[in-house]
């Protein structure tokens, strides 16, 4: 891996353009510079989650995806580089049909809301969503290849936060939960 940062204020970017961890420089709104701040962010998104009280299993599952994100941006930082085990993506299949399995089946659509939990798992969902799109705008315009675990990471990851966001509710560690909260669609308000 590259250097490790000494110091913060560099003042290269002053410039517009930023350092990728293998020395190059590219502008401020490079693609990749994108979809390393969604990853960032996404990062800290879960950091907030964690700020929160959480069954301890979710929130040991929730470090573990912390550092593999932090691999993932690593990974973006440095083109052609792998840091994201293909593990990663298999832990978060096996963690998708673990929650899952403990649920009951959809039969609305659910507004991302109930818990501060589950709150913040919705919007983690979010994140992971737009980085996922930013991940493929990338892959789809740089001539270094985005390997496809890095877009299947994000994807399960989104599909991951909505399960978690539906324990949470159920775990109602708060007591503003216990349920998911369902969309009231006029529609079927009047046909019922």
């Amino acid at each position: 891996m590259a250097n490790r940062l000494t110091q913060i204020a560099t003042r290269t970017g002053d410039d517009g353009s930023t350092g990728l961890g293998d020395g190059t420089r590219v502008p401020k709104d490079h693609l990749r510079i994108h979809a390393l701040g969604d990853v960032d962010e996404l990062n800290s998104q879960l950091g907030v989650l964690l700020a929160e009280p959480l069954p301890e299993d979710v929130r040991e599952l929730l470090v573990v995806i912390q550092h593999e994100l932090f691999n993932l941006g690593g990974e973006l930082s440095i083109p052609g580089y792998t840091l994201l085990k293909d593990e990663a993506v298999l832990r978060l299949d096996e963690a998708l049909a673990h929650y899952n399995a403990t649920l009951p089946r959809l039969k609305e659509f659910i507004l991302p809301a109930g818990t501060r939990s589950a709150a913040l798992a919705h919007v983690a969902r979010t994140v992971a969503r737009r980085a996922e799109r930013m991940v493929v705008a990338l892959a789809a315009s740089d001539a270094v290849a985005v390997r496809p675990a890095a877009r299947q990471y994000l994807n399960r990851l989104s599909d991951l936060m909505f399960v978690l966001a539906r324990v949470l509710n159920r775990a109602n560690l708060d007591g503003l939960g216990g349920d998911d909260v369902y969309w009231k669609s006029e529609r079927l308000a009047r046909q019922g």
